[in-house]
């Protein structure tokens, strides 16, 4: 067993201790051991970090983008240089597997960071057309200031990297509130900011409880903008507290695939299953509902029993681990609530359906599917984030479109089907942002946009490759008087 570490804060390039009494232990739900003693920091920690953001935001005003690409660049190269220590920690915090997934979580983080390099160097702005000819009319992109960034604890390396790639990409300084759950992954990514030469200030780590800390990152008046992943609850409350700041929003899914009858069913059951077991369920564009047309129902869920028993459910650092734990207690309690409620009201669980015993903690779940789901269940209208495979069952094209539409959440979907025109149509209809067609719904590639549909509770914004910088710059107007013609 080794000895605790000490999680700090990193303020204006000094690592430092938090003002908020007593740490955190922190306990790795993969083994049960402490592995984390976590400062505690204050609104007054904040405070200091945006003073310090400030100072760094000027320095970063003054370098062109290719040296803020240079950084960039930089940080990918220390991530990648401390790759198995970094995936080693967010296997201990998080619990995903480390061979299959942690691993490459730092190389999709160091991607990111390239993509914004990359990016940065072609965000452009335009010369428009003049109303009078003594005027020219540009414009340009430029930081919003400082940027607060909040972030949760299932992706803790790759989906802080998505914002703070981009904000260090176009000149922001930011104050960054990770997940209480996961400090070690956060101080990897800080170390490389610090390593890379971005100036100091640059990058703010400020570590704490959300109703201190998240809070006044929101609501501080010299953070000018705010970046966050989360549940939509947590949303909800930022941007009450951040009101009349730019927004960029990325929260729950409840991501619904369709499967129609005449999909391949290999694909669409392997598929499916993937979405559903990934990272233990603890993603944000999960496969969280399987609408499954009558004539195929059988087929589909036979297939979907077979992948969740050959799930290999254990300790993440064991290489034939396909399935690790739940990252902490908060969601293996909804993931109970959801399939109580679910059983309570007549659905039926064919795989799973439990925590697993004889295991180091009482996180680990074991692979789920519960069939005869219906729409008044929470399975259907929450987002639950485990490794469930729920299943509704409809008849029409028009039914399975009023299933998916009967949850609030509106970010990820699939559908699968060998008629174009169906899958055009279908896409085109349902309330999510990004819809996948013959693949899971929690397919992604780093660079395209990614983000909620508009009046439902998924989040503002779109995140991902230069749609993240475009979101992180405000546009300027800039109009030039250049004297009269000569012609």
């Amino acid at each position: 067993m080794m000895p605790a570490r000490q999680a700090r804060m990193l303020i204006g390039g000094e690592w430092t201790d938090g003002r908020g009494g007593e740490p955190l232990h922190l306990a790795s739900p993969a083994t049960g051991e402490e592995i984390a003693v976590v400062e505690q920091g204050t609104r007054g920690d904040v405070e200091d970090a945006v003073k310090h953001a400030w100072e760094a935001q000027a320095a970063l005003a003054r370098m062109n983008p290719f040296e803020r690409a240079a950084r960039c660049h930089a940080v990918a190269d220390r991530l990648l240089d401390r790759r198995e220590e970094i995936a080693r920690d967010i296997t201990l915090e998080q619990g995903k597997p480390y061979n299959t997934q942690a691993l490459a979580e730092v190389e999709v983080a160091a991607g990111m960071f390239r993509d914004a390099a990359e990016c940065a160097k072609r965000l452009t702005g335009e010369v428009l057309p003049s109303a009078e000819t003594s005027k020219r009319v540009l414009t340009l992109r430029q930081a919003r200031g400082v940027y607060g960034i909040i972030t949760p604890w299932n992706f803790p390396l790759a989906i802080p990297s998505e914002y703070l790639s981009a904000g260090l990409a176009t000149g922001n300084a930011m104050v960054w509130k990770p997940s209480e759950w996961t400090p070690l992954s956060a101080t990897h990514l800080a170390k490389a900011f610090l390593d890379a030469g971005a100036p100091e200030g640059t990058l703010n780590l400020v570590l704490g409880a959300p109703d201190q800390v998240g809070d006044e990152v929101a609501g501080n008046p010299g953070i000018v903008a705010i970046g966050l992943t989360g549940s939509s609850r947590t949303g909800e409350l930022v941007a009450r507290r951040a009101a009349g700041k730019p927004l960029l929003l990325e929260l729950g899914g409840n991501g619904p695939t369709i499967i129609f009858a005449d999909a391949d069913p290999d694909t669409a059951v392997a598929r499916t299953a993937a979405g559903c077991f990934d990272n233990a369920g603890q993603v944000c564009n999960a496969t969280e509902r399987i609408l499954v047309q009558r004539e195929v129902h059988d087929d589909v869920v036979g297939g979907l029993v077979e992948a969740a028993r050959a799930q290999r459910l254990g300790v993440p650092f064991d290489p034939d681990t396909t399935l690790g734990p739940l990252t902490n207690e908060p969601t293996a309690t909804k993931v109970d609530g959801h399939l109580a409620d679910a059983a309570a009201r007549g659905a039926e669980v064919l795989a799973g359906g439990g925590r697993a015993g004889s295991r180091p903690t009482r996180l680990y779940y074991q692979a789920t599917v519960i069939d005869r789901v219906s729409r008044d269940m929470r399975l259907n209208l929450e987002e639950t984030f485990g490794p469930v495979a729920p299943v509704l069952t409809f008849a029409s094209e028009e039914e399975a479109l009023e299933l998916a539409a009967s949850s609030r959440l509106g970010l990820n979907a699939g559908v699968f089907t060998r008629d174009l025109g169906r899958a055009l149509r279908v896409a085109e209809r349902l309330r999510c942002g990004t819809v996948h067609v013959n693949e899971t719904s929690c397919y992604w590639q780093p660079h395209t946009p990614a983000g909620g549909f508009t009046g439902t509770h998924s989040g503002t914004g779109r995140i991902g490759g230069m749609y993240t910088l475009l979101e992180m710059t405000q546009l300027k107007t800039i109009t030039l008087e250049v004297g009269p013609s000569g012609r």
